[in-house]
């Protein structure tokens, strides 16, 4: 039986240890650069952050639809040209816009101490907005001066003082491209020629600053328009020939000579893939720009150039391609800028943007904010402006006011419209009885016609009605019915002033007065008389009609 151990596994490799903290020390010796991407809502900041990290651009969303982040974030390795090697690690910071609620989270995702000489800043101006470009500038290169103050630490004075002495060396070294291949190895003479007017007189940090205009294929398009797609920002409308151009070629010089001041790039770029490309190679030549040459090396009379920078700047300049300009830091001057469009004073526009910066007052002299507005015009789709506040008058003042007003009216009370205008009385007791149609001698023609009226249709059938003094008195009354406010007086007296030969007519009095009593008397006698006439009338009807005297027999019948 074979009861020996089992045979112990293989030993480990001696060399296990030392290669993984080789992999480590590989993984931790690859640099790591980062992109500052700055620009307004809607100025294309999306298509250039996937063409610096060569991804694919996102899908077009719509501006109601767009989802910001507070800091947006991406990464990709860098490789070289056979992609075989990762060069470095590049990472991509994007902000919304400039509000200070999104650019106060900046310093705490790249803290200037430990990551300004790996940090690019790029600005993104949107060429459908002409007239913001130097709102936008003042903002953005502001907060890259307040971003590089830091926490004021002697270790970040040292990293500035080396950052502007690397971003001067290149001004001063810089070289267009040739054809012809550098040697790797070159001595150049100590002495290094001044930089000239207007150059790297601010960014006292020596940040690398790239301002990119995108949607410079909209420039010259043919339409009437700029920017009047579905963005809904407005446009600015272009003028067909040489003005125009004018125009545009006058932005381009301000943005040159702003971009000198800080030692900056500029480019234009456009949808397709190549001007994109051409700022991710200017990007990474920045990003990887060697360091100045030390002060020992430039005591000896002669110092070594520069070493060669890993990711080399091949394209030449181009001033004049109105959406391919690649203007590169360390060529530009005064003097070039000159030469693009006669009549530009890049003197008078340094002071102005100086001006502007400073806060000076109209006096001090030109603001570049002004200058610009006044070639080029704010034609953005501005909101109308809301109607003037409707105050409305106080309730108390309007009655005053309608009161003043409808006292002076000699015709504000509606019951003049009932009276005569030869007459002036008082109302009465039931209304306006002022009128003179309503005298008696009227009253008593009107009733005699309607008796004679009621007298001939009153029997149709000939029926007899003198035998029922009840059914008369119900017929009368009910055929005439007397007005309820008649009182019938019973005294003599009444009926002797009712015999009066012209009675007056009637007049509207108090009620209980004496001329009120002697009206209703003298109506109440004429309806007696009225009454007593109508039967006598009657009796003798129907006498004719029966002669036995029966005054029963027209009811029977």
């Amino acid at each position: 039986m074979d009861i020996s151990r089992p045979s112990s596994p293989d030993a480990p490799p001696q060399d296990l240890w030392s290669s993984i903290l080789d992999s480590v020390s590989t993984s931790r010796s690859i640099p790591s650069k980062q992109i500052i991407l700055l620009g307004e809502p809607s100025s294309g900041k999306s298509t250039l952050a996937s063409a610096l990290l060569q991804k694919p651009p996102p899908d077009e969303i719509k501006d109601d639809q767009r989802i910001d982040f507070a800091i947006g974030y991406n990464w990709a390795d860098v490789r070289d040209d056979a992609d075989e090697d990762t060069l470095s690690r590049l990472s991509v910071y994007t902000v919304p816009s400039s509000a200070p609620s999104f650019t106060a989270l900046l310093p705490h995702f790249v803290p200037p101490r430990s990551s300004l000489p790996h940090t690019l800043v790029m600005i993104a101006l949107d060429w459908t907005r002409p007239w913001s470009f130097i709102q936008e500038l003042e903002s953005w290169l502001g907060w890259v001066e307040k971003w590089v103050k830091g926490d004021g630490s002697r270790e970040l004075d040292i990293a500035k003082e080396e950052n502007r002495e690397r971003l001067q060396t290149h001004w001063q070294y810089y070289t267009e491209p040739s054809a012809e291949p550098l040697p790797a190895t070159a001595t150049v003479s100590s002495t290094v020629l001044p930089l000239g007017p207007g150059t790297l007189t601010h960014n006292s940090a020596g940040v690398p600053i790239v301002v990119v205009c995108t949607k410079a294929d909209l420039i010259d398009e043919g339409n009437d328009i700029i920017g009047s797609g579905p963005s809904g920002m407005g446009g600015m409308v272009k003028g067909k020939g040489g003005e125009w151009e004018e125009r545009t070629d006058s932005i381009m010089q301000i943005l040159r000579t702003i971009c000198l001041k800080y030692g900056a790039g500029l480019f234009y770029t456009t949808p397709q893939p190549a001007t994109l490309q051409v700022l991710r190679q200017y990007a990474l030549h920045t990003l990887f720009m060697p360091p100045a040459p030390s002060p020992a090396m430039a005591s000896a009379g002669e110092v070594t150039a520069p070493p060669r920078n890993p990711f080399p700047f091949q394209h030449k300049p181009n001033a004049l391609d109105r959406d391919k300009i690649v203007i590169p830091a360390g060529w530009d001057s005064w003097g070039k800028i000159a030469v693009l469009r006669e009549g530009f004073d890049a003197k008078l526009w340094g002071e102005a943007w100086e001006n502007d910066l400073d806060g000076a007052d109209d006096d001090a002299g030109p603001k570049a904010t002004k200058l610009y507005a006044s070639l080029v015009p704010d034609l953005s789709r501005k909101p109308p402006p809301l109607p003037p506040l409707n105050n409305p008058t106080p309730e108390q003042v309007f009655l005053a006011k309608n009161y003043d007003e409808n006292a002076k009216n000699p015709n504000r009370d509606p019951r003049g419209a009932f009276r005569n205008p030869n007459e002036t009385t008082s109302a009465g007791i039931v209304g306006p009885m002022g009128s003179s149609s309503f005298n008696l001698p009227n009253v008593e023609r009107a009733l005699t016609e309607m008796e004679g009226s009621a007298a001939a249709g009153a029997n149709p059938l000939n029926m007899s009605v003198a035998g029922d003094p009840s059914r008369k008195l119900a017929s009368r009354t009910t055929s005439r019915p007397a007005p309820s406010n008649l009182s019938v007086p019973t005294s003599a007296a009444a009926l002797a002033r009712a015999n009066a030969p012209s009675p007056s007519p009637l007049s509207v009095t108090t009620p209980g007065s004496a001329d009120d009593q002697t009206q209703h008397q003298a109506l109440k006698k004429f309806f007696d008389d009225l009454i007593n006439k109508r039967n006598r009338t009657d009796d003798r009807a129907a006498a004719a009609k029966s002669p036995e005297g029966d005054p029963g027999a027209d009811e029977g019948s």
